[in-house]
């Protein structure tokens, strides 16, 4: 009898040390391991100095330029496929939309560890103006998650979504099928209405009084705030055929007297749609909202 009571009870501590240990290997398994935390630090660093260079790289500028600053700024920081795709195409890449506010940094809010070489980052694009800068505030906050992965012994951003909450669901569509694109518009542009006019093309060296040597369509869209008194900023839409846009490119015709010509928005197989240079050298009322339009809007058809 005593040797069962002492046989139960050893079977039971040996089935209590058995339970802690179990216990103490899954919490051990959920932890994150050294290497993990040691990842997730560096991947962090490696954020938040891309971050800073956001701002550094101007979306408004020639598409060229742009390439060019995305190449400079962010090649220490994104994977070489990432940059291909930034560089085939300029305005998918996060960058300064406008003069005020702009991106000061990225705060990391969660990093998850999708694999062995690959994170999930989530986190906010600060956007700040000199008052913000001052005091460390934020005049926006962009949600931002960025995929990141460990390439040739680097960790390296892999993908970039930018969720921009300033969409609207109730967007209204410009469709132009004569041409074949279409914009996106905030819901305040319903009512818009649209100025035709037209762009001419001078031979190098004649004076702008000349005959034209090239002409070719421009579509304004018109804000419904537009009066006469108060102008709202337009968008506008120089269209070009592939062999003008060659022409302009190659210096064989010019458009107006600014020491810059028109900068290419995008293009499909017969036309190319261009922004005129200096638009906006007035700053009217909504330039900067048109600004961000002609950034994100365009899409061919």
């Amino acid at each position: 009898m005593q040797k069962t009571v002492l046989f139960v009870l050893v079977l039971l501590l040996s089935v209590s040390l058995l339970g802690c240990s179990g216990a103490k290997q899954d919490q051990a398994n959920k932890a994150p391991s050294q290497t993990d935390t040691m990842a997730q630090k560096d991947i962090s660093t490696q954020v938040a100095d891309f971050g800073e260079k956001l701002s550094m790289v101007s979306l408004q500028a020639p598409t060229d330029i742009v390439a060019k600053s995305i190449q400079e700024n962010y090649a220490a920081y994104v994977s070489p496929k990432l940059m291909d795709a930034w560089v085939k195409n300029p305005q998918k890449a996060p960058g300064r939309l406008t003069s005020s506010p702009w991106p000061d940094r990225i705060d990391v809010l969660h990093i998850t560890k999708v694999s062995t070489d690959t994170f999930e980052v989530k986190g906010e694009i600060i956007e700040v103006t000199s008052v913000e800068k001052l005091n460390a505030g934020a005049a926006a906050k962009k949600p931002i998650n960025l995929i990141v992965k460990k390439i040739e012994n680097r960790w390296l951003i892999d993908d970039v979504t930018i969720i921009n909450d300033s969409v609207e669901n109730d967007a209204i569509i410009y469709l132009n099928t004569q041409y074949g694109f279409e914009f996106s518009l905030p819901a305040g542009w319903s009512g818009y209405t649209i100025v035709n006019d037209e762009w001419k093309g001078l031979a190098v060296g004649d004076s702008q009084t000349s005959q034209p040597v090239e002409t070719g369509r421009m579509i304004s869209i018109r804000h419904p705030q537009w009066t006469a008194q108060e102008p709202y900023q337009d968008i506008p839409i120089m269209i070009f055929t592939i062999n003008q846009w060659e022409s302009l490119q190659k210096g064989t015709i010019h458009i107006g007297a600014a020491p810059i010509g028109p900068s290419e928005l995008a293009r499909n197989t017969r036309y190319v749609f261009a922004l005129p240079a200096r638009y906006n050298y007035a700053f009217p009322t909504g330039y900067e909202e048109v600004e961000l339009i002609l950034l994100k809007s365009l899409e061919i058809v």
